[in-house]
């Protein structure tokens, strides 16, 4: 168990459809979330922003637009999580777009160490330069992490082996969305996954589910929260605000259970835009105090 938390921001939209989620970190911030981590007595530290990168049309490479940004974020959100796990600390990754996974990943990989990856998201971001022709790289991460052909090679080697993942190393956590390219890729290589409805049915018996049989025989556990699989009439703080998908309530309380497993290291929070909240700040406010928490939830970090 880790017993102190260190938070980062990459504040980037290098990977998505448009610009916003780049000032996420800073809006968080604002919204006071190191007041919330502070009043649940969370040891915390700021160890502030890596460089980051405002979303631009990329017309050089339409299929895998703005990588060589992608990769430099990644990068450096790599060496900052491997530094604070290396200080046997909790990370909390405040994105940004998708893409910053990469870079999670990538700075918690341990040579003899077993990492596995719960993946939270409605889309299953399994699609290459290949297969889609819309360039937007940050529904084409997990493909990256697990190195499928055609995916940039700059970017699936970010972490210290190719691939960085294998397939049994990742759990969908609440997917209900994928092209036939990906259903195929997770059929083929049996990913595991708990779809949606099933955690609208039970979101703390479904993650609970996890930490006690998927999750379990790994030595660091990661959890990638893309915002997305929110509701977005119930939450809409997302990049991509959908009428369906999660409660914010379900997605706290599943949250809860998989921060709470003994071999949890890091949270990564991802396509969150700032402008999609309420004007007076409170969206941000409330989605703060649930994430601290969240937070409080890991025996580690309770005082």
């Amino acid at each position: 168990m880790r017993e102190r938390l260190i938070v980062m921001g990459a504040p980037t939209s290098a990977g998505a459809y448009g610009p916003g989620q780049e000032r996420a970190p800073s809006a968080l911030r604002a919204a006071g979330l190191f007041d919330c981590l502070h009043q649940r007595r969370i040891p915390c530290e700021d160890a502030g922003d890596v460089p980051g990168y405002r979303w631009h049309v990329d017309r050089l490479h339409p299929r895998a637009r703005n990588g060589e940004q992608v990769a430099r974020v990644a990068r450096a959100v790599a060496g900052r999580v491997r530094a604070a796990l290396d200080n046997q600390a909790a990370v909390l990754v405040i994105g940004g777009d998708c893409t910053i996974e990469l870079g999670t990943v990538a700075g918690a990989l341990r040579q003899g160490e077993q990492l596995g990856l719960v993946y939270i998201d409605l889309d299953t971001d399994l699609n290459t330069p290949d297969s889609t022709d819309d360039g937007a790289l940050d529904w084409m991460g997990v493909a990256h992490l697990l190195a499928l052909d055609g995916t940039v090679p700059d970017l699936a080697a970010l972490g210290p082996k190719t691939p960085m993942l294998g397939a049994d190393q990742v759990l969908y956590f609440a997917n209900d969305n994928s092209l036939p390219f990906e259903r195929a890729v997770i059929e083929e290589r049996k990913i595991s996954e708990v779809p949606l409805a099933a955690v609208v049915t039970d979101p703390i018996g479904a993650a609970r589910s996890v930490v006690e049989g998927w999750g379990a025989r790994f030595d660091q556990l990661l959890v990638h929260v893309d915002l997305d699989v929110l509701n977005g009439d119930d939450m809409p703080l997302a990049e991509n605000c959908r009428t369906r998908g999660l409660l914010f309530e379900q997605l706290v309380a599943a949250l809860k259970v998989l921060v709470a497993a003994p071999n949890w290291v890091g949270l990564t929070v991802a396509e969150l835009n700032p402008d999609h909240g309420q004007e007076d700040g409170s969206t941000l406010r409330r989605f703060n105090e649930s994430l601290a928490d969240i937070l409080a939830c890991s025996p580690g970090l309770k005082l």
